[in-house]
């Protein structure tokens, strides 16, 4: 395992319909952190600027999943998230935790992958004490070595203004991000799996149909495509290989299900726990699990 790598920093759904995604996630029993805009740079040095993507939050107290949005046509788009929106909407985004991008840049570079290198992200948020600035290094992953998604590591340097106490409480009882799940071509599902490999020197065993690597916090799995019915039955596919799945620990089934349920979504009983389609939530289906 890098030492520097521990787990999931983050995954993102792009959208151009942010209020849309807010409503389906807020009904899904998730507490969102406010509308946060960003402040990005388009190459390491550069000063930040006021971007076309603003986010809300369903924070875990380590990892979270990013609502992410395309809310300023106008406004620059130095991480081009409008070309990412123009291939298709939905679950683009992967990124693992760091606590040290330039050292993981080094190591994704002699894993033989192209980075953009370390980047800076800024955005403002209310905390309890008045405005703070959320403050990130990030390394993206040239997209073209990674046709399942868009692939990053981050690095929190204000994690506290980010995993504020009173946004980690949620009406589903969700405590976790604990899996994500990549169905990849049946052709490049070995390269895929290399890849992952080599970058987060998992532990590595099989399930099934399914291949998990095991980080010191969660999982990465993939699947080959033409196994994926199996996994995702009746699913939509976007791609040939995509991020497709989200697996959210919560602490009691019964009540995550009626908060589900409740609020509008269909469910379907999974083998331990229960299943949200892709359809309902916005490209990402997602998966609960008490264990």
């Amino acid at each position: 395992m890098t030492s520097v790598i521990n787990g999931f920093h983050h995954v993102g759904l792009l959208t151009c319909d942010l209020d849309g995604l807010e409503r389906a996630y807020t009904s899904f029993g998730f507490t969102l952190s406010p509308r946060s805009r960003h402040l990005l740079t388009e190459h390491p040095g550069a000063a930040p600027v006021p971007g076309c993507t603003a986010n809300r939050c369903a924070l875990f107290g380590d990892a979270y999943l990013e609502l992410l949005g395309i809310v300023d046509d106008a406004a620059p788009d130095p991480w081009h998230t409008r070309a990412i929106a123009a291939e298709y909407e939905g679950f683009r985004l992967l990124n693992f935790d760091t606590t040290d991008a330039s050292v993981t840049a080094a190591h994704l570079d002699d894993a033989g992958l192209r980075t953009s290198g370390v980047l800076d992200l800024e955005r403002d948020v209310d905390t309890e004490d008045g405005p703070r600035t959320v403050r990130a290094r990030a390394v993206h992953v040239d997209p073209r070595s990674t046709p399942e998604g868009h692939l990053g590591f981050a690095q929190h340097l204000t994690r506290e203004y980010v995993h504020q106490p009173r946004y980690l409480h949620h009406r589903n009882g969700a405590r976790a991000l604990d899996a994500v799940l990549i169905v990849a071509e049946d052709d490049a599902f070995d390269d895929t799996t290399d890849r992952y490999t080599r970058v987060l020197r998992p532990t590595v065993e099989r399930r099934g149909p399914v291949t998990v690597l095991r980080m010191s916090t969660g999982r990465l799995e993939i699947v080959r495509a033409s196994d994926a019915p199996a996994v995702l039955p009746d699913q939509p596919v976007p791609a040939p290989s995509y991020l497709a799945a989200l697996t959210i620990r919560v602490d009691d089934l019964a009540t995550a299900r009626d908060v589900v349920e409740n609020g509008g979504t269909a469910t379907r009983t999974t083998g331990d726990g229960f299943f949200v389609s892709a359809r309902d939530a916005y490209g990402a289906a997602l998966f609960f699990t008490a264990r």
